[in-house]
């Protein structure tokens, strides 16, 4: 059976990193993207990562420019722009597609075992998996859902 930790991918520096380095961590996976109207989700994912990171959860943004070009070019500058402007401090990762032949396995994984309203397509920015300690992917929340509406989902994990 696939779980979170059959993949790698690389950080927003610019490592190769191993999501089995999240073995037994519940996992919320996001597509995020620095110039889109749910950008200010990351303010919220921001805050149920400062507060339940003790208590073993870990919020994974992964930047994407597939849905109207929301996203910067450079990696650094996304960085930038999270740490800036809302204090991003989990872990982030560089630019990837969510959708087509180019999707990262992580994310054709993540569609595959939570679809959605377009069949198992990531329709925004914003749409969140949430992955139990195990590494299965046990939610799948559309980008209207906001992080504060997820806590309690998260915290039952926990």
């Amino acid at each position: 059976m696939t779980t979170l930790a059959d993949f790698e991918a690389r950080t927003i520096t610019g490592q190769d990193k191993s999501l089995a380095d999240y073995q037994g961590k519940v996992v919320l996976v996001v597509n995020t993207a620095s110039k889109c109207g749910f950008t200010p989700q990351f303010e919220g994912l921001e805050k149920l990562y400062g507060d339940l990171a003790d208590q073993g959860l870990v919020v994974l943004g992964f930047p994407c420019d597939q849905f109207a070009h929301q996203e910067f070019d450079d990696d650094a500058e996304t960085a930038e722009f999270c740490q800036l402007n809302y204090g991003v401090t989990f872990p982030m990762f560089s630019k990837v597609d969510v959708n087509g032949t180019q999707a990262h396995p992580l994310f054709t994984w993540l569609r595959r075992e939570k679809g959605g309203i377009l069949g198992d397509a990531i329709k925004w920015n914003f749409t969140k998996f949430l992955v139990n300690r195990d590494g299965e992917v046990v939610a799948r929340y559309a980008p209207t859902v906001t992080p504060a509406d997820i806590e309690a989902d998260v915290r039952a994990l926990l």
